[in-house]
């Protein structure tokens, strides 16, 4: 039987304390899971990085997030490629050290995984980053030199050939100590992500390119009682090594159709957060004929649900119900005829 790839679109937004996908790459298994029920799953780096940890899935599309906003309005399309070109950027705010760190890890990327990585490139003054919180409780900040940022981007990719960029800026350590321990232990927010987004945001949107990021901190003491959830960031110096591997790989962005890109109409389903809806790539998805699943145990600090706005949605409990919907949705079958009472269509359902 000839059909069109089941191509799925998972979401997780960053920053807003998600019950499954706010900490260090936690919402992986979920990410591994969907990609053996669809032919091709189209997420973010917030779901698939796990600081030292990743794992390879050959039909996942690695997109960051300004990116994946303009594909849902169907301004770009998705190019995949076999590999790219990955430019690295360090903050000039990091220490020596733990720049030495961040360029060993990407050097172990090279001899251990094969990556191509082009020469890193040190921003001309640090970048300075600031955390924020929003009064719903999300994380976000601000750079103090995004043109820093861009004058080094811009080196990698005419000088360097670069076709995606990772970023290392230096994060400071005196983030408010009861929402880190909280993170720590699995019941807050993440104070980077937000942040974290608005640097990748800046790149792909000046340069259309693929870009991700890894914050430059120092270890943090030992703690025993570390939550499982946040663990992973708990492992070493860096967590450059799961960004590298996702930029590896990661889509081009094309606004023009070409034999193997991928565009918005072909997008079958979006799994997202049920208190989540807000975004304007979700939005976006919403005017389309797209199927929208929404899971409630995936709890954020948002408050933003299909029907505050409208929309409409196939809310289910979890993440194993949102996997047996896209399996029905895939092989033709109504959800209603997997459940008890299936309704004659001479009479209406309550």
């Amino acid at each position: 039987m000839i059909h069109r790839p089941y191509t799925v679109v998972l979401i997780v937004p960053t920053g807003i304390g998600a019950a499954i996908g706010g900490y260090a790459g936690d919402a992986l298994p979920v990410a591994k899971a969907m990609a053996k029920v669809c032919d091709r799953l189209i997420t973010h780096p917030n779901v698939l990085n796990g600081a030292q940890l990743y794992w390879p899935l050959d039909n996942t599309l690695y997109v960051e997030g300004y990116g994946l906003d303009r594909f849902a309005e169907g301004n770009w399309g998705l190019n995949p490629v076999h590999q790219n070109r990955v430019g690295l950027i360090l903050d000039r705010g990091i220490e020596p050290e733990l720049r030495t760190r961040h360029i060993q890890a990407a050097d172990a990327t090279r001899a251990t995984l094969g990556l191509t990585l082009t020469d890193y490139v040190v921003t001309d003054i640090p970048l300075e980053v600031e955390l924020r919180t929003a009064n719903s409780g999300a994380s976000w900040g601000t750079i103090s030199h995004p043109d820093s940022l861009l004058r080094a981007a811009q080196k990698l990719i005419t000088k360097s050939k670069a076709e995606a960029i990772a970023v290392v800026a230096r994060f400071p350590d005196d983030v408010d100590s009861l929402v880190l321990d909280n993170y720590r232990h699995g019941q807050g927010v993440d104070p980077l992500a937000g942040v974290e987004a608005v640097i990748s945001h800046l790149v792909v949107r000046e340069f259309r390119i693929p870009c991700a990021h890894a914050p430059a901190l120092e270890p943090l003491p030992v703690d025993d009682t570390i939550s499982p959830r946040a663990a992973a960031e708990e492992l070493g110096y860096t967590f450059l090594p799961c960004v590298l591997v996702g930029l590896s790989r990661a889509p081009q962005f094309v606004t023009q159709p070409q034999s193997q890109s991928i565009w918005v109409d072909q997008v079958d389903a979006l799994v997202i957060p049920h208190t989540a809806c807000g975004g304007s790539g979700i939005l976006s998805f919403s005017q389309r004929n797209t199927r929208i699943i929404t899971v409630t145990d995936n709890t954020t600090t948002l408050n933003v649900t299909p029907e505050n706005l409208g929309m409409e949605a196939i809310t289910v409990n979890s993440y194993l119900e949102a996997l047996g919907v896209l399996s029905a949705h895939k092989a033709g079958i109504s959800i209603d005829a997997l459940r008890p009472v299936v309704c004659s269509i001479s009479q209406a359902c309550d």
